[in-house]
């Protein structure tokens, strides 16, 4: 049975820091777990994803260069890592799981949050200006 919890979400001033982890359980190295976000009145969008065994990691254009995703397998657990937060960050924070037997191992994981079938409860992160 495949469970995640995320936790970690916090309440910062823009330009501060927020580390979310994502505990799984149930999941081999043939899955990733990706992050997802969603802001009031808005649709649920990824944001970073990456392979349980590391690798294979996107980020949106949003985030690149101010978000970084990790993993720790043998903790069981996918880390988000977010520097130089803005009010357009805040949001809810979601991890999801997907396995992946239709990639070639190591390829770039899904972006699509409809191809994850396995969700987090949801952690929340609020950026004060």
């Amino acid at each position: 049975q495949v469970q995640l919890a995320e936790s970690g979400g916090d309440s910062v001033q823009a330009g501060g820091f927020v580390r979310l982890s994502c505990v799984y359980s149930g999941i081999s190295h043939r899955y990733c777990i990706g992050w997802f976000r969603q802001a009031p009145g808005k649709d649920r969008e990824g944001v970073t994803a990456i392979w349980t065994s590391g690798g294979g990691a996107y980020y949106a254009d949003s985030v690149k260069g101010r978000f970084t995703i990790s993993q720790n397998q043998a903790k069981q657990t996918v880390y988000l890592d977010m520097n130089n937060l803005k009010s357009e960050d805040a949001g809810e924070y979601y991890c999801a799981a997907v396995y992946t037997s239709n990639l070639p191992y190591g390829g770039t994981c899904p972006r699509g949050r409809n191809e994850y079938g396995y969700w987090g409860q949801g952690t929340q992160v609020t950026v004060s200006s």
